[in-house]
């Protein structure tokens, strides 16, 4: 299991990732790799007799329109090789610019026997947001 996190407030430009700048757990095989500072997560399908490798990625976090921007609805989602997940969109409409609204979602990913996926979170709005208290947590499942 990894838990990653980044307390501090980031700035995230469209399409862009959120960072992650601290590891409070780390994950004793291989099958998770993570740099800090990056906000690309490497999923590795190291398995014996399976076909695949499952995790569960769970983000939660603060996001906030940052100053200057219009008030609207702003999404970030868990993404594969940089591919928003669909499922896995989270979307606040705040009441104003700067004002907070926590945002979560988690999502199963099989990566085959062999393979890699990248997975990041991912800003999908079209505006940039703020993000805050991130924490995402990688576990293998099976």
């Amino acid at each position: 299991m990894y838990e990653l996190t980044a307390n501090a407030l980031q700035n995230v430009l469209v399409n862009q990732n959120v960072l992650f700048t601290d590891t409070p757990i780390c994950s004793r095989n291989d099958s998770i790799v993570h740099r800090e500072g990056s906000g690309l997560i490497t999923l590795r399908g190291i398995t014996g007799c399976q076909c695949r490798a499952r995790f569960r990625v769970t983000f939660g976090g603060n996001i906030a329109i940052p100053t200057g921007e219009a008030v609207g609805p702003i999404s970030i989602a868990i993404a594969i090789n940089g591919e928003p997940i669909a499922t896995t969109t989270a979307t606040i409409t705040p009441a104003a610019v700067t004002e907070f609204g926590n945002v979560s979602t988690d999502v199963f990913i099989d990566v085959p026997k062999g393979c890699c996926l990248q997975v990041s979170v991912k800003n999908i709005s079209t505006i940039p947001i703020n993000v805050q208290n991130a924490n995402l947590i990688v576990e293998r499942v099976a």
